[in-house]
């Protein structure tokens, strides 16, 4: 998961992607970038860490141009530690490329070796986006007929950036001289919409992960871009679409309205926050088939994205709604830190607890997801420790009970505390007296309600089953094998990575 921001304008764009990044922070924490273009030449900076933190003054006044991009990174692929792998990418053929890549490819090392060896271009990481940005290059250098080029010749680049790839991504990518170029996979996995804006300089296109990143930087949300097609803003910022996939489908990442998007974003026609509030109607259910809400006198949300479906779930079961943990948003996510050992510590320092509200109390505490289990059983017991009576915990997702191959940072089996557990076990293992979890079906009707188009969800993590059709368990355990090699953790085990039959799912 990571957020990119596209623009071209009539007027410095580096202030207006600095801004649009902010609101897009959530996506990523550990590396942020910017490129902008002037005349044809591009101006790079790029660093680990927060977007406040990579850009100061100095960095800002050697971004000048008016047409440019940006990226703040979450790592999935490739070495989540080196400073090399930020983004935006560069090549310098054809014409001069940059490019900032959501998402993940499934098929990342086999491009890499058919570069090497048929293509003859060179991977300088271990990213799979460097590889994304080649494969572009040398489809877009394949169809270049001369200058100057034609949108023709970049959808037919794209149309070959889809035959040879896999997996998710949502792409954003500068042409020196000649415009921006935006694409998204054939499954729509990842989002990505566009929309206009004006200065006192004339119109501004700009392209982002989520709405949120056009309306908080004044600009009015347009459409979402669809799964396969592609969008090219010359450097006039007219608006050139095309469809460049066979057989396209919406089938989004429905942990994106779970856990991943901001509330206030709409993502291919859904409002996140009210497909949580959809969730936790559907998880009210699922509570009352187990414990008597009688038995509950308070409920209480994890911050922050489980407000809505904790709110939606008070409401119907007419149990008071309270804040029970206070957040400090100066520690990073969780979710997103490397380490079993880091991210306990970081629970305290992150969550702090009213007592007041859990004194003599059971309490039933709501999360949007249960991933690791670490952060779960943590926040039990500090329930626990603030005088609880019992503490029950409702899950507004399903058990996430598989890994996740298209950029979500949850692919190693072992690592999810629902794999090859059964709920009354992985009750065991949280700590809390009671564990609810959404069911798959439910949420999947919950959400989709929101949006008859929709061809359905990517929902691999919950269900087993991975759209793009490509994934074995061996194809799993060859993407795990950098990143458990680098965290020191034990070899995947093929056998414990069994995947449901789609017919049976």
């Amino acid at each position: 998961m990571c957020g990119i921001v596209g623009v071209v304008s009539k007027a410095p764009v580096n202030q207006l992607i600095y801004d649009g990044l902010l609101l897009l922070q959530h996506r990523g924490q550990d590396a942020a970038g910017i490129v902008t273009q002037q005349g044809r030449k591009f101006f790079m900076h790029k660093a680990k860490g927060m977007v406040r933190d990579v850009f100061r003054t100095r960095n800002m006044r050697a971004l000048p141009g008016n047409v440019g991009l940006g990226q703040v990174r979450y790592p999935t692929a490739g070495n989540a530690f080196s400073e090399d792998e930020a983004q935006p990418f560069y090549v310098n053929a054809p014409f001069g490329l940059v490019l900032s890549h959501n998402g993940n490819l499934t098929n990342a090392a086999e491009l890499k070796a058919e570069l090497f060896n048929t293509d003859h271009r060179h991977i300088n990481t271990d990213s799979d986006s460097e590889v994304l940005l080649n494969v572009l290059a040398h489809e877009l250098e394949k169809t270049t007929r001369g200058l100057p080029l034609n949108p023709v010749d970049v959808f037919a680049a794209v149309r070959g950036v889809h035959k040879r790839i896999k997996g998710s991504y949502a792409v954003v990518a500068l042409i020196a001289g000649h415009g921006l170029l935006a694409f998204r996979d054939p499954f729509g996995i990842r989002p990505l919409c566009i929309g206009h804006g004006r200065n006192e300089d004339g119109k501004t296109v700009m392209v982002a992960s989520e709405s949120v990143a056009l309306e908080g930087t004044a600009h009015q949300f347009e459409r979402d871009i669809a799964p396969g097609e592609a969008v090219f803003v010359d450097m006039d910022g007219v608006v050139h679409a095309e469809q460049c996939a066979d057989h396209p489908r919406l089938n989004p990442c429905i942990f994106e309205f779970v856990y991943l998007a901001r509330p206030d974003s709409v993502l291919d026609g859904i409002s996140v926050y009210q497909a949580r509030l959809n969730l936790g109607e559907t998880l009210a259910k699922r509570v009352v088939s187990t414990v008597p809400p009688n038995e509950i006198d308070v409920i209480i949300p994890i911050p922050e994205s489980s407000r809505p479906s904790a709110t939606q779930l008070a409401h119907l079961l007419g149990i008071p709604y309270r804040e029970g943990f206070v957040k400090n948003r100066y520690v990073g996510r969780t979710f997103i830190m490397p380490g079993q050992g880091v991210r306990k510590k970081s629970v305290r320092q992150k969550l702090n607890v009213i007592a007041s509200e859990f004194k003599g109390r059971n309490v039933l505490l709501v999360d949007d997801s249960i991933v690791r289990g670490t952060t779960s059983r943590e926040i039990v017991q500090m329930a626990r420790d603030a005088g609880a009576r019992k503490v029950y915990l409702a899950s507004a997702a399903p058990p996430v009970r598989y890994p996740n191959v298209y950029g979500i940072d949850m692919p190693t089996a072992d690592e999810l505390v629902a794999h090859d557990r059964t709920v009354e076990e992985i009750r065991q293992v949280i700590g809390c007296d009671a564990l609810i979890y959404q069911d798959v079906e439910g949420m999947k009707r919950a959400i989709g309600s929101l949006n008859d188009k929709l061809d359905g969800f990517d929902a691999s993590c919950f269900d087993g089953i991975y759209i793009t059709g490509d994934i074995t368990p061996e194809t799993i355990a060859k993407m795990n094998e950098q990143r458990v090699s680098s965290s020191e953790e034990s070899e995947v085990d093929v056998s414990r990575l069994a995947l449901p039959n789609p017919q049976e799912a």
